[in-house]
């Protein structure tokens, strides 16, 4: 089959202070879901598209609700026609970002409503006449308990990462607020996975929606090395970490813990052995986490201890480790934490520890991302106790403080090389392909998506 030629943005009929702030991005080429959801989402069709991190998706709904927004109409105050939800509130920032920076040539009244921002500054917001409303749906649904909102008039309702809010108990939020919209909305579903609870909700608020998706040919990133050490206790963990964060080759890492009062707690603990260490958790203020991640990105935190709320959304340069010291509840989230490494082409350490507790959810993630996760022994930090039965695949190491030995004795050997099939993509209706980055796209109707040159945001 003849391979079509490279997308332009200008070929999606975006308008021109769009496309204008697009090229001030740098961006030519639509990603793959970019290509797919844009120009449905352009011709008003309700939308279910699965994405994960990285594709280009939050661009993928952005632009077209800002060229919906281009033709002003009025209206009542605090009345937004775009409505865009988020689970968390760092993804919530990440999408206002964007609509800041593809709408910058645009007259757009916007507005964010997070938990733990103050009411009045919202309440503020919420009294001026407003296009686009950014929301996590928890404090949404407050402020339509207290009347400050008007929905009647929503035009388009986006839902980012819904399989994330389904999660996090949202369900009914969800379905409350698209039954306060009305009917005749446009309404985009984007979710990194569809499973029964996902396909009951959206049968709930979409209308004969368009089906579309781009799925990473691997889930996890090929410049990540992923270890995993068994651990026999608590204090068993607690020892091995401070022998990881002592590493030379540590220049920032991420410590991801299963609850906001572990969080704290191994933070202070750190922070007393002399690191440069701070939590993130949902408890904090807003104010506070944007202090938290602004010193995150100034190198004024070495160690950051985070739950998942750091999982998505958390985008920083230069972190150089993950580190896993609970496993994640859920196995998607394990891939969406040690993205928080190996960014912008570089490399990344993402380390795990596992005890015997530990087994059922290890098997899940090793099911999910289609590999087994090396185990490594530090001499001198062996566990008494295998978790699984040694050997599986040659763990890739490398020398230094965090080196260590397979479970049958060999040793972990250098880290392999980036190159050879890390750069092709395999495309399903062709074969590969030299380009960045490795995904495989699923589309409708025999139409080819362009291939991608940006990942977005």
């Amino acid at each position: 089959m003849e391979e079509q030629d490279f997308m332009t943005f200008a070929e999606l009929n975006l308008n021109a202070p769009l496309l204008q702030a697009i090229t001030d991005c740098g961006y030519t080429e639509p990603t793959p879901i970019q290509a797919l959801a844009i120009p449905l989402a352009l011709a008003g069709r309700d939308l279910i598209a699965s994405a994960q991190t990285g594709t280009g998706k939050t661009a993928a709904f952005v632009l077209p609700a800002l060229q919906r927004l281009s033709t002003f109409v009025p209206g009542p105050k605090g009345a937004p026609r775009v409505l865009v939800l988020a689970p968390t509130r760092e993804l919530a920032d990440q999408v206002t970002q964007a609509t800041r920076t593809y709408g910058k040539h645009l007259r757009l009244r916007s507005a964010v409503i997070l938990g733990g921002m103050p009411y009045r500054d919202q309440f503020r917001d919420l009294s001026r006449p407003l296009d686009l409303l950014v929301a996590t749906p928890g404090r949404l649904i407050d402020h339509l308990n207290r009347g400050s909102l008007d929905l009647s008039r929503v035009e388009l309702l986006i839902l980012d990462e819904a399989d994330r809010m389904l999660d996090m108990g949202f369900k009914e939020d969800v379905e409350k607020i698209a039954a306060a919209t009305t009917a005749s909305r446009q309404t985009m579903l984007f979710t990194a996975t569809m499973d029964d609870a996902m396909a009951k909700l959206a049968r709930c608020i979409l209308t004969n929606p368009e089906r579309i998706g781009v799925a990473g040919k691997k889930p996890t990133n090929d410049h990540i090395e992923q270890r995993l050490h068994v651990t026999d206790n608590l204090e068993h963990k607690n020892r091995l970490l401070q022998h990881i964060v002592g590493d030379d080759l540590l220049t920032q890492a991420i410590i991801f813990s299963a609850t906001k009062r572990d969080a704290d707690s191994l933070a202070r603990e750190l922070y007393i052995q002399g690191h440069s260490a701070a939590a993130l958790h949902g408890d904090m203020t807003q104010n506070a986490r944007n202090k938290t991640i602004r010193d995150l990105k100034r190198g004024k935190i070495k160690l950051l201890v985070a739950t998942d709320v750091a999982a998505r959304g958390l985008d920083v340069t230069g972190i150089s480790h993950v580190i896993n010291f609970d496993l994640p509840k859920f196995a998607e989230d394990y891939v969406h934490r040690i993205g928080r490494t190996g960014r912008a082409g570089a490399s990344g350490i993402a380390i795990s520890f596992a005890g015997r507790n530990d087994a059922g959810s290890l098997t899940r993630i090793e099911r999910y991302i289609g590999a087994t996760v090396p185990q490594l022994v530090i001499p001198g930090f062996e566990p008494t106790q295998p978790l699984r039965s040694a050997g599986g695949p040659r763990p890739a190491g490398r020398k230094g403080p965090g080196y260590g030995r397979r479970p049958d004795g060999a040793a972990a050997g250098p880290r392999k090389s980036f190159g050879g099939n890390a750069g092709q993509r395999e495309k399903s209706w062709g074969g590969p392909k030299s380009d960045r980055g490795a995904v495989q796209v699923v589309y409708r109707n025999g139409s080819k998506p362009a291939p991608q040159n940006q990942r977005g945001n």
